[in-house]
């Protein structure tokens, strides 16, 4: 593929994914609305870094708007498209629900309709393990999920859904990737891998939602790109978990910040959010059957990759807002 098309390109996994493709030589054609739901600073951040790339062009537009959205497609005619565009955050899904189904569900349909129109083969949707809620672990890809406990979820369940009827209807290759808890540097503001280190270096009291017994498979970046741009290959309908299958307590992750900050954390335990899982973890044996595709990144190199970064960019990383 020469052309590849990057929705939600300024955000974590959107950036990533969108440098590694550039520096392979491909053409990213990025989109992204920075929008404000977390500080925009860091997006302009990831922003700036990816378009020292030449091969990368940016587009400031919504997959909402789909008038927009056929202008880029009829310029460019993209080969492939990934879909990283999506409103993130299960508390917040709670507070703003339309905004969600909009954008996740809705901004979805828009970018297949596209597909469909231009004769795009190949779509990569970002979907999310939040989808596993009340599943017994590890969570693998033939279990139902019918049960989102939050809108975030439930939006992304809705776009899984209108993807696989495109793949039937109109034979689109379709490949779901479903992430789990993604860290590292220059990470979401409002995940706690990166408001732990903030408030760590800065001195605030740790905001710890539960007793931090609560495990997640924390996932590096970098092998979540990997992995999503592995999910080009064409396998006609397949959602395919990326994680690192290996779940941690949060307090171990705490642990892990203290010891690379050099600086002890005080702690501040509220009540476990009701919209929140107790615990993720990945079973990804499909993902390396079909994909080639593991982890490399355990969770301390990840953590001290991630603090290295954060030590670096202090001067910027100190005054965003949480």
């Amino acid at each position: 593929m020469k052309t590849i098309l990057v929705t939600g390109a300024a955000g974590f996994i959107g950036s990533k994914v969108s440098e590694q493709l550039s520096n392979q030589g491909i053409t990213v054609i990025g989109i992204d609305n920075l929008n404000d739901y977390y500080d925009v600073r860091m997006k302009q951040w990831r922003l700036n870094s990816l378009q020292q790339n030449p091969n990368f062009v940016f587009y400031r537009a919504d997959i909402e708007n789909l008038d927009a959205m056929m202008s880029i497609f009829q310029h460019h005619h993209p080969e492939a498209v990934i879909n990283l565009a999506a409103r993130a955050g299960v508390r917040y899904s709670m507070e703003n629900p339309h905004a969600y189904m909009t954008t996740n569900a809705h901004g979805t349909l828009n970018l297949l309709e596209l597909c469909r129109e231009f004769e795009i083969h190949k779509f990569v949707l970002a979907s999310t393990s939040s989808l596993y809620a009340g599943q017994e672990m590890p969570f693998s890809e033939d279990l139902a999920v019918n049960t989102p406990i939050s809108p975030y979820a439930a939006s992304k369940k809705a776009a899984e859904a209108m993807a696989y009827s495109y793949h039937y209807l109109y034979g689109i290759d379709v490949t779901v990737t479903r992430y789990f808890t993604v860290y590292g540097p220059a990470g979401r503001p409002d995940m706690s891998i990166f408001r732990f280190i903030k408030w760590i270096m800065e001195g605030t009291p740790l905001e710890i939602f539960g007793d931090g017994s609560q495990s997640r498979d924390f996932t590096f970046v970098e092998d979540i790109a990997r992995g999503t741009i592995a999910a080009l290959k064409p396998l006609g309908y397949e959602v395919i978990n990326l994680g690192n299958n290996n779940p941690d307590k949060l307090s171990k992750a705490i642990e892990l910040i203290e010891k690379y900050t050099g600086k002890k954390a005080e702690k501040e335990y509220k009540e476990f959010h009701k919209a929140d899982i107790l615990a993720t973890w990945a079973d990804i044996n499909k993902a390396k059957r079909l994909l080639n595709w593991q982890p490399i990144v355990d969770l301390e190199e990840g953590i001290k990759r991630t603090v290295k970064w954060a030590n670096e960019n202090w001067y910027w990383v100190k005054q965003v807002d949480l």
